[in-house]
């Protein structure tokens, strides 16, 4: 059990591969991406909805440097990359999990090119990096609404104890 969520997570080169072969099978593959700090309610309802989208689910998953200067706080990322990674492969709805170090995934979009690309409802198509690659190469982009009342930055104040 443990080597098949570890086998979820893969690198650039072995995701490509992977991608190659479900694209042989006709699988839409459907991507997203974020930090995924602290897991919470609305995490998990939004991947499972990303899910239901396609045959296959990627999640791109930022480095712990690149969260970093995403200016999300000095104290941010809570959990490792390396953690963060072994929880979204844990999840039954997630085929594969890539990490990056780049301030956005235009390039690994680019590489993959799924045919469904997610992002959450604060977003606007126009506004979604990699739309125009995954559009451009016959794929769609959805935006999934948020959950009230879900957030990393609010459940970190709860936890410690600024709410």
């Amino acid at each position: 059990m443990l080597a098949a969520i570890e086998a979820k997570i893969m690198t650039r080169t072995d995701l490509q591969a992977q991608c190659s072969g479900w694209k042989l099978l006709s699988q839409k593959m459907v991507f997203t991406n974020g930090v995924f700090d602290l897991m919470h309610r609305g995490h998990l309802t939004y991947l499972a909805q990303a899910r239901a989208l396609g045959h296959r689910l990627i999640v791109g998953l930022n480095s712990d440097a690149s969260v970093k200067r995403l200016g999300k706080g000095s104290d941010r990322p809570i959990l490792s990359q390396a953690d963060r990674a072994f929880q979204l492969a844990s999840l039954s709805c997630v085929d594969a999990v890539v990490i990056f170090d780049d301030d956005t995934p235009a390039d690994l979009i680019q590489t993959l090119l799924p045919d469904i690309l997610v992002k959450g409802g604060d977003y606007t198509i126009d506004t979604v990096v990699g739309a125009g690659a995954v559009c451009e190469s016959g794929g769609r982009v959805e935006l999934i609404p948020f959950i009230d009342g879900y957030s990393t930055t609010k459940l970190i104040e709860k936890i410690s104890g600024s709410i």
